[in-house]
């Protein structure tokens, strides 16, 4: 068991990340059948996914700061004790409200996401920090690639509940792994909260900050708002079977994977802020694509994921950069900034998520969500532009 300041090793830091992820998607494909289970409409259903995302955001802006203060181990074993409890209660629950409470509590597992780059920032720094985030997560996007495909199957062959059982034993492993490799990275005992406290105001007043947070937020948002409308889409639109659905939904996982890769390969030399210009890019031109095929009436699921596939690499080309960018304004703040980043990323993502699923009704088709992606979209690629256009000027001024 490693307590010392040592680093983890990177799989420990893949599985921290893994388990959040699979945590959020493996279900997805059992939502509209779940809605049926608990006899309520999927609206209701779907904000197992919308205000778990919004939980998520509150308890990552909390997370980061405390992580800061006590260090990244006593947060992640903690995170992932409380989610196991919380898993065990989505198991028993009798009934929708009492699923969604524990669902709620299992928004916990979040804070590990954060803990996950914030320990590479602590090992690394500028864009080597950035490439290695990439790499982390590279592997990282292979969970949620493959997760809907095994719920989907484990749903119809043992129901739903399968899923949330699959969540508990690996989060369980997890734990083990944890307990004995993650050594702490936080230096000299952690930041007080005090001088944390006064810190603050400098990364509040960085455009940089706040422009690499939008981008961010507005690029995950294209993402959120899949998760709250594909399995509807999925269902209604192109007449698919859950198992078809956790097909299709490896897409945007395999774009990730992809884009994780080329940004840990190629940020140290093409440069941070060119990577999340080229993502942004992609991302929109893709959905942009994607909603003018489907306003021409042309509804075919092979276009709509496979459009959605490239928002996922362009995805995979902002996120891992953008993260690097906002822990880099003050290093010392690693654990703060992500938090504070991940969680406008996911309180975004919630309120996406959550339109999506109420704007998708029978009859309406996937038009409404492709049109809340593009816009989501185009805001992150206007916040990059703005962070290049800080610094030009800021280098005319030096």
């Amino acid at each position: 068991m490693s307590t010392e300041r040592t680093p983890p090793h990177p799989v420990t830091l893949v599985a921290l990340s893994g388990v959040a992820a699979l945590s959020m998607n493996v279900f997805l494909p059992s939502l509209p059948g779940m809605a049926r289970d608990f006899g309520v409409d999927y609206a209701v259903m779907q904000l197992s996914v919308s205000a778990y995302i919004g939980a998520s955001a509150l308890l990552q802006l909390l997370g980061g700061p405390v992580s800061d203060r006590f260090g990244r181990r006593p947060v992640a074993l903690f995170g992932l004790t409380l989610f196991l409890l919380a898993t065990i209660g989505t198991l028993l629950a009798p009934n929708a409200a009492s699923f969604l409470f524990f669902r709620l509590v299992q928004a916990i597992i979040s804070v590990c996401m954060l803990l996950s780059r914030a320990t590479v920032r602590d090992m690394f720094e500028g864009d080597k920090a950035a490439s290695m985030i990439g790499y982390v997560t590279m592997g990282m996007a292979v969970v949620p690639m493959i997760a809907p495909v095994i719920g989907g199957i484990l749903d119809e062959a043992f129901g739903w509940r399968a899923n949330f059982a699959t969540m508990g034993v690996l989060a369980l492993i997890v734990l083990i792994v944890t307990w004995r490799d993650m050594g702490e990275t936080v230096r000299g005992g952690g930041v007080p909260m005090r001088q944390q406290i006064a810190n603050y105001p400098i990364l509040a007043r960085s455009h940089r900050f706040w422009g690499y947070c939008l981008s961010a937020t507005l690029a995950s948002g294209c993402f959120f708002a899949y998760l709250g409308g594909a399995p509807f889409v999925g269902e209604q639109v192109f007449d698919l079977t859950p198992a078809q659905v956790g097909y299709f939904f490896a897409a945007p996982s395999i774009g990730y994977l992809t884009g994780n890769f080329l940004s840990g390969r190629y940020t140290a030399q093409v440069g941070l802020n060119r990577m999340v210009l080229i993502g942004a890019l992609i991302c929109l031109t893709a959905l942009g694509l994607s909603l003018l095929t489907t306003l021409a009436g042309v509804v075919n699921p092979v276009i709509f994921f496979g459009a959605i596939g490239f928002m996922g690499l362009g995805n995979g080309l902002v996120m891992p950069n953008t993260n690097a960018g906002m822990m880099n304004v003050r290093p010392e703040l690693a654990g703060t900034a992500s938090g504070l980043g991940g969680a406008l990323a996911v309180a975004g993502g919630a309120a996406l998520s959550a339109i999506a699923g109420a704007l998708l009704e029978p009859g309406s088709g996937a038009t409404p969500l492709l049109v809340i992606m593009c816009g989501s979209a185009l805001g992150s690629l206007i916040a990059i532009l703005w962070v290049l256009r800080r610094e030009r000027q800021l280098a005319r001024v030096g």
